[in-house]
């Protein structure tokens, strides 16, 4: 599937997320039911000490990712991915003790607890799929990485807002990722780069997006993608684009 066509998809189920927030009863509100008084006055002291694990987990994961852009770095991406991947099992571990502190049906009236870390995760996983295959990992896949859901009615489950959000922290990483390329001297990287992040770009102009603060996430988009086209523009000047594509096409 396509960058677009997986958009187009999102659109959909992006405007029933929004939606279900404004039902009251379904925790959007913060007047879901379920547990209450004493015994849910715990939760959200058993929940910021999960999220805490799971943010220790993650900047773990962002630490070892940063190796990437140094140096040699360029050598070692695979074996990088795959403690990368290790560490999603923790992860995993993590997510099912959180879904143990709070009532099913009130998600998001302890969202909060839990969207930036999500975010960051969503972020990570993204990283490893592009650095892995070069290609813009789902929604669903993240979820499976992550050990939650991607259906909404199946649980506690990967709010499309907080995928978005991390994809958007992708383009701002692939876009460090094309300068440090040439650093290293790896010219076709920053074309390849430049390709995706502009389908990834057209992907977003198809949401029509409600929040606030997601919106303008989406419009820092543009800087990233300026800042690759300065990088193959530069490239372009220094006839290095001949290079690399000769140098691509030798690959193949």
């Amino acid at each position: 599937m396509s960058v677009s066509a997986m958009f187009a998809a999102l659109q959909g189920a992006l405007g029933q997320d929004q939606d279900i927030r404004e039902v009251p009863g379904t925790g959007g509100d913060g007047r879901g039911t379920g547990r209450d008084g004493a015994d849910g006055a715990l939760c959200p002291q058993e929940i910021r000490k999960v999220v805490q694990a799971l943010e220790q987990t993650a900047r773990e994961m962002l630490t070892l990712l940063q190796g990437v852009h140094q140096g040699p770095g360029f050598q070692h991406i695979p074996k990088k991915c795959q403690k990368a991947r290790e560490h999603f099992s923790t992860v995993r571990t993590q997510m099912e003790s959180l879904k143990t502190k709070f009532p099913a049906d009130q998600y998001y009236r302890f969202h909060e607890h839990w969207r930036f870390v999500l975010q960051r995760l969503v972020f990570l996983a993204a990283f490893v799929v592009y650095l892995e295959s070069e290609t813009l990992v789902t929604r669903e896949a993240v979820a499976e990485i992550l050990g939650i859901e991607a259906d909404r009615e199946r649980g506690f489950h990967l709010d499309i807002e907080d995928y978005l959000s991390g994809i958007l922290t992708l383009a701002s990483e692939l876009a460090r990722l094309a300068v440090n390329s040439v650093t290293a001297g790896d010219y076709s990287r920053p074309l390849r780069i430049s390709a995706f992040i502009n389908e990834l770009d057209s992907g977003f102009r198809l949401l029509n997006l409600k929040n606030d603060s997601l919106r303008k996430r989406y419009d820092g988009l543009k800087y990233d993608v300026k800042k690759i086209e300065e990088v193959v523009y530069d490239l372009s000047i220094r006839g290095l684009n001949k290079e690399a594509t000769v140098g691509a096409g030798g690959e193949n």
